[in-house]
């Protein structure tokens, strides 16, 4: 009898995409890409741009690891798994540069470093060497979509606090500032990110006692 496939969106296809996002968190829970999640936050197109970045090697990274895993000799799977990485961030960062050079250039040298991201390194190494591509193109999506709301929540803190305004849209009105009000510079300093992701980590492990107990 031939074997029953599985639907693509079984519930446990499901969860690849959903764990990440919350239990699971790359940043929050395993505690990986914290880098750029400190260092491209201050403000939220950047932000947003990495993310999308990610995203594309990621999941793409995913299912190309996937696809070669039975023929990649084990002794030089992590330099295969770095050409991939390599090859996808190339065509991310030409991209950028064509069509969002501004960006391109805030985001500066950390493009590139997407190449050591440990995130992609660890899911490739954790998920993508042993499974199908389609469930390794989920597990690429759920951690790049898991990853991207944590840079995405704390750029739009530093960015609205420390300036007013997001994606050059001024969102505090001029009658705060009449009445006293001052943008927060500090917001805008490294540490500040370090804390706003540490409040986020403390607020996910009291809501889910299990990530304590692990």
């Amino acid at each position: 009898m031939a074997e029953e496939k599985e639907p693509m969106f079984s519930p446990k296809n499901i969860k690849l995409l959903t764990n990440p996002i919350n239990v699971d968190n790359p940043i929050t829970k395993q505690v990986l890409g914290i880098c750029s999640a400190l260092a491209v936050t201050v403000k939220l197109e950047p932000a947003i741009v990495m993310s999308l970045s990610v995203l594309v090697v990621l999941s793409f990274g995913n299912v190309i690891i996937s696809f070669m895993r039975n023929g990649i000799p084990s002794r030089i799977r992590i330099i295969v798994q770095l050409v991939v990485i390599a090859a996808l961030v190339i065509l991310v960062d030409q991209v950028l540069k064509a069509y969002a050079y501004n960006v391109s250039k805030q985001l500066s040298v950390f493009v590139g470093l997407i190449i050591t991201n440990c995130i992609i390194m660890g899911r490739f190494e954790a998920f993508a060497m042993t499974n199908k591509p389609w469930p390794a193109f989920l597990d690429g999506l759920g951690n790049a979509f898991g990853y991207a709301w944590i840079l995405v929540a704390v750029a739009f803190f530093r960015e609205l606090f420390g300036t007013g305004s997001l994606m050059g849209l001024q969102i505090i009105p001029d009658s705060f500032y009449e009445i006293g009000y001052v943008n927060n510079g500090l917001v805008l300093l490294p540490p500040m990110a370090l804390f706003a992701v540490a409040t986020i980590i403390w607020v996910q492990r009291s809501r889910n006692k299990d990530l304590v107990e692990d």
